[in-house]
């Protein structure tokens, strides 16, 4: 697994990708931060809120090659026939990528550092919204290491994930309209209530073990994609 890690981790530092993306997703952050910091309303979690739906655009894109790669160039079968395991080729992976998010998340603490600087208060509200984005930073990768899983087409992966994040993100709003059972099931569906737990200042168990399981959930299922492709070629 950590070999599996450390080439990934290599291989997004080693092209602009990593670089384009980080540098985008600063750059949209400090587009929002703005005038927060101009006009001096609201605090540093309305922003998160933001960098929230930024992840939407920027996550598919930094998954999409992550597997369907190797399955594009013929890789794949090196990695499923090797000593390692399918579940540390997965999380390898899937570990790669969050030290990218995680890399990306930690810039952004000079947006807050910045109004530190301007006189506003350091709360446990702030790091309630920060460990909230990196579990829905989780939870975003991992679906999104799952369509990468399914097509050897970036294109494809890149779609597939973020039409996936889009009506997990919408789908409070959608339950509202459906009504009934498949409202219910669009409301367990939905990771923005749980998030506005977080940015609000709650920190419960049951949001945590929402996103982990959600998480696991997907990688496992991403397991079991590249294992039924394994048997399929014999």
């Amino acid at each position: 697994m950590k070999a599996i890690f450390w080439k990934e981790v290599k291989s997004y530092f080693y092209s602009p990708m990593a670089y384009i993306l980080i540098g985008l997703f600063i750059l949209l952050t400090a587009i929002f931060f703005y005038p927060y910091l101009k006009y001096g309303y609201g605090d540093f979690n309305d922003v998160l809120s933001n960098m929230g739906f930024i992840l939407l655009v920027v996550i598919p894109i930094l998954t999409m090659r992550i597997l369907a790669e190797d399955r594009k160039n013929g890789t794949e079968v090196l990695l499923i026939t090797s000593p390692a395991s399918i579940t540390s080729i997965v999380v390898g992976k899937f570990l790669a990528v969050y030290f990218v998010f995680f890399i990306m998340t930690v810039l952004t603490f000079v947006f807050p550092i910045v109004q530190l600087a301007f006189g506003a208060e350091f709360t446990a509200k702030l790091v309630g919204g920060y460990i909230g984005f990196l579990l829905l930073g989780a939870t975003y990768i991992a679906v999104g290491v799952f369509a990468s899983s399914l097509t050897e087409s970036q294109v494809v992966a890149v779609i597939i994930s973020y039409a996936s994040l889009l009506i997990m993100w919408l789908a409070d709003s959608l339950s509202t309209i459906v009504g009934g059972f498949a409202s219910k099931l669009l409301g367990w569906f939905s990771i923005l209530t749980r998030y506005d737990d977080f940015n609000r200042g709650i920190l419960g168990l049951s949001p945590v073990v929402y996103y982990l399981s959600f998480t696991a959930v997907f990688l496992f299922l991403t397991i079991r994609v590249i294992e039924k492709r394994r048997w399929s070629q014999g």
